[in-house]
């Protein structure tokens, strides 16, 4: 049995990380539940991890895996984590795939940087199984290694696969694959002000650029991601 901020907190991570594929951070939650200090979300937390519906993980930044729902918010059913945790299309010999009961081969096309921008790149670089049901019915997707550590505190580490649903639209607060001036790709949070765009990164050592709008070109929203130990 949770209590109303046990579920409230609950069912925010479980927005976000179907919004943006990655949890809240602390500041985040704190906010949304209202409270005062970052120690009551801490209480909620390990709450919510000693009742079975969450699993936090070590040395990961905002590292918190839903397990399951209260029965009124997924009816019943396991929630399924969008954070998978298993190997890369060219893994070593010996590796154990990703596997789901419905898995899809997405191309990963090279590199994108979670720092400085760097050259955008087009080519499929290998192919990586990802589970039926990070994917929007519909949608194209692909899949890009993330180089860099200006996504951290978003929960993206360097190394990472990304899992992105291709499109031109975004939403403020949209962790998106940007397009800058028609040549360097970043991995960054969208948002709008005016006819400028902020990319802002996840990170305190990184500055948000600020861009003109004919600037920056959405390729596609992050819905999940890939980590490999």
């Amino acid at each position: 049995m949770l209590t109303r901020k046990q579920r409230d907190l609950l069912e925010f991570i479980h927005r976000r990380v179907q919004r943006d594929g990655v949890p809240p951070s602390f500041d985040e939650m704190k906010e949304a539940l209202d409270l005062r200090s970052k120690s009551g979300i801490h209480r909620l937390i390990t709450a919510l991890e000693e009742r079975g519906f969450i699993r936090r993980l070590a040395h990961r930044a905002r590292a918190i895996e839903i397990v399951k729902m209260p029965d009124a918010v997924e009816g019943g059913g396991r929630f399924a984590p969008r954070v998978i945790d298993g190997a890369r299309a060219n893994q070593p010999r010996g590796a154990m795939p990703v596997t789901a009961a419905s898995a899809s081969e997405l191309p990963v096309m090279g590199r994108i940087a979670a720092g400085t921008p760097i050259e955008a790149i087009s080519e499929v670089a290998s192919h990586v199984a990802v589970p039926q049901q990070m994917l929007s019915a519909g949608r194209s997707h692909y899949a890009l290694e993330v180089r860099g550590d200006s996504m951290i505190e978003a929960g993206i580490n360097d190394g990472d696969i990304v899992v992105i649903e291709e499109g031109a639209a975004a939403e403020n607060g949209d962790i998106v694959v940007a397009l800058v001036e028609g040549q360097e790709a970043t991995l960054k949070r969208y948002r709008r002000r005016g006819g400028m765009i902020a990319l802002e990164a996840a990170n305190p050592a990184y500055e948000t650029r600020v861009l003109r709008e004919d600037q920056v070109t959405v390729q596609g929203k992050l819905v999940g991601l890939i980590r490999t130990y």
